[in-house]
């Protein structure tokens, strides 16, 4: 099954779809942070065949942080607007992950990396423990 991995920010959104079996993750896409978010978001997921959507979870030291509650607001639109299935994986340490795969480029973010690395850990976890879902 195909998904939609999502490393939500203020300002950017990375996107990384996997393939068709759910078994690897790929970045896919940056995009802005505005209005259409959602709108924009259900239609990528679409057009791509994703059938569900993996959010990054941003917490410490098992709180939410100041960015989770506008991630809690976009999966709860994300829901009411299609009914599709919305799960969340810890991002902790996603984004320098990825820039240590993908070293930055003046200030390009690579906001699409980190989104691989969020749905790659999900699709791990799936196969290493299929009941945890």
């Amino acid at each position: 099954m195909r998904s939609l991995g999502i490393d939500y920010g203020t300002k950017n959104i990375g996107l990384a779809l996997s393939d068709e079996s759910g078994t690897l993750a790929f970045p896919f896409d940056i995009i802005d942070n505005d209005d259409m978010l959602v709108e924009r978001t259900l239609r990528i997921a679409k057009e791509n065949g994703a059938k569900r959507i993996v959010i990054g979870e941003s917490r410490m030291a098992d709180q939410d942080n100041a960015i989770m509650k506008k991630i809690r607001t976009f999966s709860d639109a994300l829901k009411k607007a299609v009914d599709v299935d919305v799960y969340f994986e810890p991002e902790q340490f996603s984004s320098a992950e990825a820039m240590r795969f993908q070293p930055q480029k003046g200030k390009q973010k690579r906001d699409d990396a980190a989104a691989a690395i969020i749905l790659q850990r999900f699709l791990d976890r799936e196969v290493t423990q299929p009941d945890a879902r």
